[in-house]
């Protein structure tokens, strides 16, 4: 039997020598990036015009003087005026395994060398139905999720799920969510955002009930919050077309919940027959294991979840009762195939490499990170650094008075200082760091030292 064109090309010994070789090469240029540095003067010139041409073409200038190079080593990316950063938010959670890691750069040759750029819904190749088969088994372990859905982004995913909610309870229309909540930033997932600065102009739609999320300070939290759903159901009955919930805020203050809090609202729920939509676009492969609905035990209790960022692509995975009907989810594009061949192989070295569970890589990066932060607090920076928290590789701390300006200031001098963090929250705003996985030890203590230098020379 002749084997396909398509699959001789994949399985080429003399093409996979030449991808090994090839990122190989790169390697070896990449791992002279071993540390910070800062701006080198041949560059810094038309580094600038870089950065500034980036934000005239898009109406505003660029959050960070950041226009990468193309290269980076592990933490560390080099960007186009000749500085070397810590990159500890990874592009709002993308580059999960860090900057030009082998496996995933010869994953990404292998799916550059597929036939087509863009894998679509109508027209897949092989490496849509291995991601979603890859994704689908590994979801479906610890829950009832069975198929899946791909789109190229999480916000495209949420949409199919909200799609997937409102037909499976048609007419119903409201949605539960929790207060401070972050869900993309199409028009619709806008209105499942509280955050009026992120719909500025927009018109309101008032299909929201909102929830207020865990509050460690009030031993009255989890009963506040599930009387709040009970008394938004009593009052919209029949109404109501799904629960969607973080499993950890995002935007929205990296706020962590125990089990103990989402089981009762999970319950009633299940009591009343809502559906339970679990947005994991942000906390997917970070919280220690590949779901946070693993981490906190709640799997049986999901419907709908959707993930996106480490996957590459945006993904809506569902159960057999919410599979939708035909026509109602779709879209041209499932993601380009390199995106794919690089969330399988991701996907891979997570589950294979020691990066999963108690004793996983993931929750050993998180104690060491959470436990840096925790000693300036309590030493050189006291009472500067506070309430250090999160999950797995999602970390957060309020500095100072948790004040928007004063935060604004402490990042630009981190990101100048060779440091890159981003905010989240409000009322305190948080300085919140997505480690990647592959981090080292003394990568962490490098954060460290620029971390505290920054705070004591203040805002």
């Amino acid at each position: 039997m002749s084997q396909l064109i398509g699959h001789q090309i994949q399985e080429s010994t003399e093409i996979q020598k030449t991808i090994s070789d090839l990122v190989g090469s790169v390697q070896k240029l990449n791992a002279q990036l071993t540390g910070i540095k800062p701006i080198h003067p041949e560059h810094a010139e038309s580094g600038k015009r870089e950065i500034e041409q980036a934000g005239k073409i898009r109406g505003r200038p660029l959050h960070f003087n950041y226009v990468g190079s193309g290269a980076g080593h592990g933490a560390y990316v080099e960007l186009e005026d000749g500085s070397v950063k810590l990159d500890l938010i990874n592009g709002i959670g993308i580059h999960l395994m860090g900057h030009s890691h082998p496996k995933i750069m010869a994953a990404a040759i292998r799916g550059a060398l597929v036939d087509v750029v863009n894998q679509g819904n109508l027209q897949p190749n092989r490496e849509y139905s291995r991601f979603l088969e890859k994704i689908v088994g590994l979801a479906g372990k610890r829950s009832r999720l069975k198929y899946g859905w791909l789109a190229t982004c999480g916000t495209m995913a949420n949409e199919s799920a909200l799609k997937i909610c409102r037909q499976k309870k048609t007419p119903a229309r409201m949605v539960l969510s929790f207060k401070n909540a972050f869900a993309g930033r199409s028009t619709m997932m806008a209105e499942l955002t509280d955050n009026p600065a992120y719909k500025q102009g927009l018109p309101e739609y008032h299909e929201m009930l909102r929830l207020p999320f865990y509050d460690k300070r009030d031993p009255q939290s989890i009963e506040k919050t599930l009387t709040q759903m009970k008394e938004h159901v009593a009052k919209h009955e029949g109404n109501i077309s799904c629960f969607v919930f973080e499993p950890m805020l995002g935007e929205g203050g990296y706020q962590a919940a125990p089990r103990e809090f989402f089981l009762p609202l999970l319950e009633f729920c299940k009591e009343k027959q809502i559906p339970v939509w679990a947005d994991e676009v942000q906390t997917f492969t970070r919280t220690g294991e590949l779901f946070a609905f693993e981490t906190l035990d709640i799997g049986n209790y999901i419907d709908v979840c959707t993930v996106a960022k480490t996957a590459q692509v945006g993904c809506t995975l569902y159960t057999e009762e919410f599979n939708p009907k035909p026509g109602l989810i779709a879209g041209t594009f499932s993601g380009t195939s390199a995106a794919l061949s690089v969330g399988i192989e991701t996907l891979e070295i997570l589950t294979k490499e020691g990066y999963l569970g108690k004793n996983g890589r993931i929750m050993d990066i998180h104690h060491k990170f959470i436990g840096m932060l925790n000693e300036l607090n309590e030493t050189t920076c006291k009472g500067k650094l506070q309430d250090a928290g999160g999950l797995g590789l999602m970390v957060a701390v309020t500095p100072f008075d948790g004040k928007k300006e004063q935060v604004d200031v402490l990042l630009k001098k981190l990101f100048d200082k060779g440091l890159i963090a981003f905010s989240c929250g409000k009322d305190p705003v948080r300085v919140r760091f997505l480690i990647p996985a592959i981090i080292k030890d003394s990568d962490i203590q490098v954060a460290k030292s620029l971390l505290e230098n920054a705070i004591l020379e203040g805002v």
